[in-house]
């Protein structure tokens, strides 16, 4: 009697800082007398890569032998087809994470930290050690120890079809961070204004981003949590005058609600995700957007009793 095929695990990694050096410089060698003739040296990128590719080799030692395994780089991520019961482990620094979300359908994911002095581990608490652990916990979910967040995403949609999905937040604005002129409406409310662009956060997103703004701002805010149906839109230094105004500047998008902007933007408008400006979504005059919670959300194993 054949036994039923185990899913596959889905190792999704970055390029090292040395590999980087490598890759623009062509060789290890190059790229030390570079780096060595402007004062400096390699030990922290090839620390970093040391740590790296060790807490790699652990996570791929704690792969059964009976189960299929994939790795992808995420500059593949758009050309990768993940299976519907695949197990996806990012291994690396958090940005990882979002980079992988917008990529999966309910896929369980998993972020393994290979290097807790250079990166904080958010989204990615995991030691490389615990591998094992979590690849038998996943397959029955039965024992204690982990939990599953359902992280809310963001979805902004152009009058064309064009989509974005954000699991930290979405910016609309100037592609050079100038003033943006544009219409928002929020339920049977509606504003022109100038601003430096509107970030629409999530609750993983409220400790970025959205934080920066509410501290500038000192605004009295309680953002989303992380499995929570809500969003928070701020629109950043808004420019009040005889034309635009500023009273929806903070405001929260619930489960049933869509923000609609329309762009007043004759060049450089732009519609992008989790910080990734070259994966941008054209925002010009007469163009509108659609931005609310999104059907897909990331289901991220987290330690039990960990706070979100």
């Amino acid at each position: 009697m054949m036994r039923p095929q185990r899913s596959r695990v889905v190792l999704v990694t970055r390029k090292t800082p040395l590999e980087l050096l490598i890759e623009r410089y062509g060789t290890l060698g190059q790229a030390a007398f570079d780096i060595r003739s402007r004062g400096q040296d390699m030990g922290r990128q090839e620390e970093m890569h040391e740590l790296f590719q060790a807490g790699l080799n652990d996570v791929i030692e704690a792969i059964p032998p009976d189960r299929h395994r994939a790795r992808v780089d995420r500059d593949a991520l758009d050309r990768f087809l993940f299976a519907p019961d695949d197990l996806v482990v990012m291994i690396g620094q958090d940005g990882l994470v979002p980079n992988t979300a917008k990529y999966l359908q309910g896929q369980l994911a998993i972020g393994i930290n290979p290097d807790p002095t250079h990166y904080d581990g958010i989204l990615c608490p995991h030691p490389p050690s615990a591998a094992g652990e979590l690849f038998a916990w996943a397959e029955t979910r039965h024992t204690p120890g982990y939990r599953v967040e359902r992280r809310v995403m963001a979805e902004a949609q152009r009058e064309d079809g064009q989509k974005l999905l954000a699991l930290n937040e979405v910016f609309i604005g100037h592609r050079s961070h100038q003033s943006a002129r544009y219409r928002i409406c929020l339920g049977k409310r509606e504003e022109r204004q100038s601003s430096s662009g509107v970030i629409v956060s999530t609750g993983t997103g409220s400790t970025g981003w959205a934080r920066s703004i509410s501290l500038q701002r000192e605004l009295d805010a309680t953002p989303p949590g992380v499995e929570e149906r809500r969003l928070a839109c701020f629109v950043r230094e808004p420019w009040p005058s005889v034309a635009t105004g500023t009273e929806l500047t903070f405001e929260s998008i619930g489960p049933k609600e869509q923000l609609v902007i329309v762009s007043e933007m004759g060049e450089g408008g732009v519609v992008f995700a989790d910080g990734i400006e070259s994966d941008r979504i054209e925002f010009l005059d007469g163009q509108t957007l659609e931005v609310q919670i999104a059907s897909q959300a990331l289901n991220l194993v987290m330690p039990e009793g960990d706070a979100s």
